[in-house]
């Protein structure tokens, strides 16, 4: 078995952390524009099509993850560890399966068009105001919440290499085993 994940599943890890970074800083970063501004709206249609896009992704990477198995770490882990990691990784696929579909339902539920590109989305649910707040407040929640998941992963992933000293890190690198 190789040392490496597939470079399929390297290739869809890191271009999703690219889309990730990519939308909250959409989301983030139309904060410095005023309300109706142009650009404080296409920070926002850039926040929906790209979170869209991950959620799109991340169910090609759930079924390449389901169909070619993952190498193993060496040396392998405590049950406790694999046990914690497996739960990280459930919740981050959670999250980017859950957030890009609560937007959607968010901009159904407000009566909004949902855009993908130069696609307008179908909505999910109807027009229903205070639902739109509600699943709001949810997104925005689990938003935050995300920053620290994600940025735990990556801490442990540094803590994998630079203390365990194990293959964590090194099998989702690109490049030759």
């Amino acid at each position: 078995m190789s040392e490496k994940y597939h470079p399929v599943s390297i290739s869809l890890h890191w271009l999703m952390l690219l889309l990730i970074v990519a939308v909250y800083a959409c989301i983030e970063l139309r904060e410095l524009y005023p309300k109706g501004s142009d650009p404080r709206e296409a920070l926002k249609q850039w926040h929906f099509m790209l979170g869209l896009l991950v959620g799109i992704l991340v169910v090609l990477r759930l079924y390449w993850r389901l169909t070619i198995r993952s190498p193993a770490i060496q040396p392998p882990p405590s049950a406790v560890q694999s046990k914690v990691a497996g739960l990280m990784h459930a919740l981050l696929y959670l999250l980017m399966l859950g957030l890009p579909l609560a937007g959607w339902l968010i901009l159904s539920a407000a009566g909004k068009p949902v855009p993908f590109f130069s696609f307008s989305l179908p909505p999910l649910i109807s027009e229903n105001r205070e639902l739109a707040g509600m699943i709001k407040e949810w997104h925005e929640s689990i938003g935050k919440a995300g920053y620290g998941l994600i940025g735990l992963h990556a801490l442990s992933a540094l803590w994998h290499h630079y203390v365990k000293r194990d293959n964590t890190l090194k099998r989702m690198l690109p490049g030759k085993p």
